[in-house]
């Protein structure tokens, strides 16, 4: 119990550290902001699904609600350094499966991922955030992700999956979206992002923190790690003169 309390308190603590980063972040680049269009910031709402060894396999189909916030420093008008604070939910159910041997099992889960992400973001063709013209490009995006989550894992006695404790992890995000003007300082994107993890604990296949040892736990595929995917809108203002990208 003392070391559950332990855990709770550290996932906590995690989360009031990212949202005090994110912000310092916007209070440190405000006075900047007034300046440049060079700094974007904004929001993102859409869905998740999540690949794993639990429900269906389908590697895009959003089902549960992520939202969050978006800052960008827009480094030239083909890159910008981007940062990004999420929260979603994601599950999955052996009903759903396409599997027969998964539908028989009858597996299900459910689990709440907080992820901070840091990273670069390329556009196709040049995306210059003063200009008075509607313009669109394709862009990508990738860097490094930690997230929170429950950690889960396959009571015996019942066979359904629990929580047990908090656990973090990294991930690496693939994401690839399109992004355009909607007024002069005003762009909106729609994305899907893939983030390849390093646990396969997200649907309690393989428990962590201390079940490690524990094999009668496991199952499905333990030399595969999970998935989760994250697709939606992103909407960002920039504000100011025309920024120079001389310097970089």
């Amino acid at each position: 119990m003392h070391s559950k309390t332990k855990n709770l308190c550290s996932f906590a603590n995690f989360l009031e550290v990212m949202t005090r980063i994110f912000l310092k972040l916007f209070i440190y680049f405000l006075p900047f902001i007034s300046l440049s269009q060079t700094y974007e910031i904004g929001g993102f709402v859409g869905g998740a699904n999540y690949i794993g060894d639990v429900g269906k396999t389908t590697y895009i189909a959003p089902k549960t609600p992520v939202f969050g916030g978006i800052f960008k420093w827009n480094r030239s008008a083909r890159h910008a350094f981007r940062a990004t604070l999420l929260y979603g939910n994601i599950e999955g159910n052996d009903i759903d499966a396409n599997d027969k041997r998964r539908q028989q099992r009858g597996y299900s889960f459910t689990n709440t991922i907080f992820e901070a992400s840091v990273g670069l973001e390329f556009t196709f063709k040049e995306f210059n955030v003063h200009s008075q013209r509607i313009i669109g490009t394709p862009y990508l995006y990738t860097g490094l992700t930690y997230f929170g989550y429950n950690a889960l894992y396959k009571r015996i006695s019942s066979n359904k999956i629990i929580d047990y404790d908090k656990a973090g992890s990294i991930a690496i995000p693939m994401v690839v979206g399109y992004k355009t003007f909607i007024s002069t300082n005003m762009q909106v994107g729609f994305e899907i992002g893939a983030r390849y993890t390093f646990t396969d604990d997200l649907d309690g296949s393989y428990p962590v923190n201390g079940l490690e040892n524990e094999p009668s736990l496991r199952f499905g595929n333990v030399n595969s790690n999970d998935w989760y995917v994250f697709s939606g809108i992103t909407v960002t203002f920039a504000f100011g003169r025309k920024p120079c990208y001389c310097n970089f």
